[in-house]
């Protein structure tokens, strides 16, 4: 019953921590290690899966400026996908409607980290795009936190998901120093979500005064 953590490096040449359970085989008295999960052992690990990716991707041409879409000017309906108990989605939507009070925002509410927080978000990006009625533009968001926090929007179904979508996508992941794979193959980065919510809607004071002059 004793829980165990084991390094080891598989012929792949990837070092990897398996956590599970020890187990006795009581007629050879051998040990055995029954795995629960699988990991990339230590950041160092993480970064070098993370620039693999990126790499590979920019070969494919998915961070290629000429396949940034400039952002509407003014749109209709905002699709909004991150947490619904996160710091960003308050953050986002506070600036949101201080600027433009009209604004209308589908949320579409996901994990933003842990297991199967990738496919959830990639499930969201083509939900919004294929509703009856669908958005005008994609904020993607989450507040900061470490690389492993943050690795779901490394993943490469993320990636493709926005990739293939045919909806304008701003990704706003992190603070300013925290750069994903989301970052570079969305049409726009935002350094915050508070920054996302200034990139999608004009401030309506200022649009007014530009107006009346």
């Amino acid at each position: 019953s004793s829980v165990a953590r084991l390094r080891f490096q598989p012929e792949s040449g990837m070092k990897v921590v398996m956590t599970g359970r020890i187990g006795v085989y009581e007629p050879r008295g051998t040990y055995q290690l029954i795995g629960d999960s699988l990991e990339p052992a230590g950041l160092g690990e993480l970064q070098r899966l993370f620039e693999e990716l990126k790499n590979r991707l920019r070969d494919e041409g998915l961070f290629a400026p000429e396949r940034k879409r400039p952002l509407p000017f003014l749109p209709r309906r905002i699709g909004l996908i991150t947490s619904p108990s996160g710091a960003a989605i308050l953050d986002f939507l506070r600036i949101l409607y201080q600027h433009f009070p009209a604004a209308w925002v589908r949320l579409v509410p996901v994990r933003v980290q842990g297991d199967g927080a990738a496919g959830e978000i990639a499930a969201a990006i083509d939900r919004l795009q294929r509703e009856d009625d669908p958005v005008d533009v994609i904020v993607l968001t989450r507040g900061g936190g470490s690389l492993e926090d943050l690795w779901a929007f490394n993943e490469e179904t993320v990636a493709r998901a926005i990739a293939c979508c045919q909806v304008p996508l701003v990704s706003a992941v992190g603070h300013e120093v925290d750069y994903t794979i989301a970052d570079f193959v969305a049409d726009s980065r935002a350094q915050t979500p508070t920054h996302a919510s200034e990139l999608v809607v004009p401030d309506l004071e200022e649009l007014r005064a530009a107006m009346e002059q």
